[in-house]
């Protein structure tokens, strides 16, 4: 499945309550979700057949769409039953999970109170998000030409397509000058995120990371920030302003499909790939598979 267009892959997607084959799962050019970005959606991974954090990933799911004004009509049990369900009908164990719910197309302007809200589960094979030789090396960042915006302009908590307009220019612009991804600031011009991971540094055996009041605080994140301070490492969430890059001796980024991943350059400055960064990946590798193997061997008995 290499290079196919999303489109054109084999299988079955979860839509609006049924299976469907993958090139049939489909939605109409006037969808409201499509010209108004009224849609939320979730990025997960399973590891050896079991989906990691899956109640947290659709807690978030459903809280997003509240935030946009609308509500999904299945219940949490319900998706978080049908994200297994649609693993076992693709036949897939180590996998990625699309769920995407949006407005449908019955209005078309910025009012669609009466428009259907559908939902759609995909899953896919996709290994490390970034190039694997160049992630363990550390990846190259460049800064990005937008700024996560004011929290009064936008519904920062929720994981709503239209915020990520800037994530894509802004990669699709560090891309073009040969780095793997940018990181952001915020409207104020401090550190925020890369353009779809959180970022952490560390200096004297110490982690420190950009509070998120003004960008998606991920649930990866929250899970290092738990397998650090399970190590004894300290983690200082606050502001980090642009001229302390220099002063940090490693760098990584976290998200369901970054997972932990170094870097090793943001701009003119240089990180080396250290043991905490090390550790922090091998700790989170562990959790992720944690009892995968049991249930694995439990299911095939």
């Amino acid at each position: 499945m290499a290079g196919l267009p999303f489109d054109q892959l084999d299988g079955e997607i979860w839509y609006d309550g049924e299976f469907v084959p993958w090139s049939e799962a489909k939605l109409h050019v006037l969808s409201h979700g499509l010209h108004y970005a009224s849609s939320v959606f979730e990025g997960e991974r399973a590891y050896g057949g079991r989906i990691f954090k899956s109640e947290e990933h659709t807690a978030r799911l459903f809280e997003s769409a509240r935030t946009l004004g609308f509500d999904i009509p299945w219940s949490e049990a319900e998706v978080n039953a049908t994200k297994d369900a649609v693993l076992k009908r693709m036949n897939l164990v180590d996998a990625y999970i699309r769920p995407v719910a949006w407005r449908g197309s019955e209005m078309m302007g910025i009012s669609a109170q009466k428009n259907t809200i559908h939902l759609a589960i995909a899953a896919w094979e996709w290994p490390s998000y970034f190039d694997p030789e160049q992630r363990l090396k550390g990846i190259r960042l460049d800064m990005a030409p937008y700024k996560r915006p004011d929290p009064a302009t936008a519904p920062y908590k929720a994981k709503a397509a239209g915020l990520y307009m800037i994530c894509t220019i802004s990669k699709h612009e560090a891309e073009r000058k040969g780095y793997a991804d940018a990181l952001m600031l915020d409207w104020r011009g401090r550190v925020a995120e890369a353009t779809g991971a959180n970022v952490f540094f560390i200096k004297d055996g110490k982690i420190h990371t950009p509070k998120p009041d003004c960008f998606l605080d991920g649930i990866t994140r929250r899970t290092i920030i738990d397998l650090a301070k399970r190590r004894g490492l300290e983690v200082i969430e606050r502001v980090i302003m642009p001229d302390e890059l220099d002063g940090f001796e490693q760098c990584f980024l976290t998200g369901t499909a970054a997972e932990v991943t170094p870097v090793s350059e943001i701009g003119p400055h240089n990180f080396a790939v250290g043991e905490i960064t090390k550790l922090l990946m091998s700790d989170y590798d562990a959790e992720v598979r944690a009892g995968t193997s049991a249930e694995l061997k439990a299911a095939a008995g």
